[in-house]
């Protein structure tokens, strides 16, 4: 059985020139107007950052499938599924509950919990502030995304390794509001000695309020090549189709801070807050 990271295994389909009948548009190599390339940068890291602290408040479901296709007919011949609700507890902490899992029928490949730490911290949100001295960041140019005119950045990590990995792809920013709003590439290094492939993926953004975009679709559908190993037996192909979903966004608690009679006080939007009674005085 071949061992494959789940959330690099998430290949794009028949890379980029597919994706031109998809919405993509052709690139218009021209330099933005009103603002340098780094300025879009700069703001554009401050945007995720301010996403990234949002998402943290928020609940939402994450639906993960993977399959491998039997090429002869086209049709899945194992899968891997899983639905999970992404909260909180009681004291705030995040939890995460499985919902539903049926039986994995996969036999061609094997998933761990290295895979889906890929795809718990790696794949959701890219180049924050914080993030962006670990890149090498240059404009491409401008490009059609559907409805939304955008900026085309190539993002490439300085200094990678198995301990520090990294996006490393292309990314597009909506040129109104400056927001990323697809990304395609690949988490790197590889670490071929155990197995984990890094393989691009596409996901998708969108604004889920009147503020905040976040990742809601991450989609795949290409082949694995295995090369021969004393491990992992003779080189061979696996054809695997992979989405995963991130759906039912709900603001959970707010980041300002209340305080009432000189004490902190939950949020109203946990399920054990309390409000102060409103005919009391305001306290300082």
């Amino acid at each position: 059985m071949r061992r494959v990271v789940f959330g690099l295994v998430l290949v794009m389909m028949a890379a980029l020139p597919a994706m031109a009948q998809d919405g993509l548009g052709k690139l218009d190599p021209s330099q933005p107007d009103g603002k340098t390339p780094e300025q879009i940068v700069t703001e554009m890291g401050k945007h995720e950052s301010a996403f990234a602290k949002a998402r943290e408040n928020y609940t939402f479901r994450q639906t993960v499938v993977m399959q491998t296709i039997n090429d002869d007919n086209g049709k899945p011949d194992g899968e891997y599924r899983q639905i999970t609700d992404v909260g909180f507890n009681r004291d705030g902490t995040r939890n995460e509950t499985v919902v539903f899992a049926p039986q994995n029928t996969m036999e061609r490949v094997i998933i761990d919990q290295y895979d889906f730490e890929d795809l718990r911290l790696r794949i959701p949100l890219v180049l924050t502030t914080e993030d962006l001295p670990n890149y090498d960041v240059k404009y491409l140019g401008k490009q059609r995304v559907d409805e939304l005119d955008t900026y085309v950045f190539q993002a490439t990590p300085l200094h990678a390794d198995l301990k520090h990995r990294f996006f490393e792809g292309k990314v597009w920013v909506d040129q109104k509001d400056l927001e990323i709003v697809m990304i395609n590439g690949k988490n790197t290094p590889d670490d071929l000695k155990n197995g984990h492939f890094s393989i691009p993926f596409t996901t998708y953004y969108e604004q889920v309020d009147t503020v905040n975009w976040f990742p809601t679709y991450t989609r795949a559908d290409g082949t694995v090549h295995f090369a021969a190993s004393s491990r992992n037996g003779p080189a061979s192909d696996i054809h695997m189709r992979n989405t995963v979903k991130y759906t039912d966004y709900r603001r959970f608690r707010s980041t300002s801070r209340i305080f009432y009679n000189g004490q902190e006080i939950p949020n109203d939007t946990a399920p054990d807050a309390k409000k102060p009674d409103s005919t009391a005085p305001p306290q300082k």
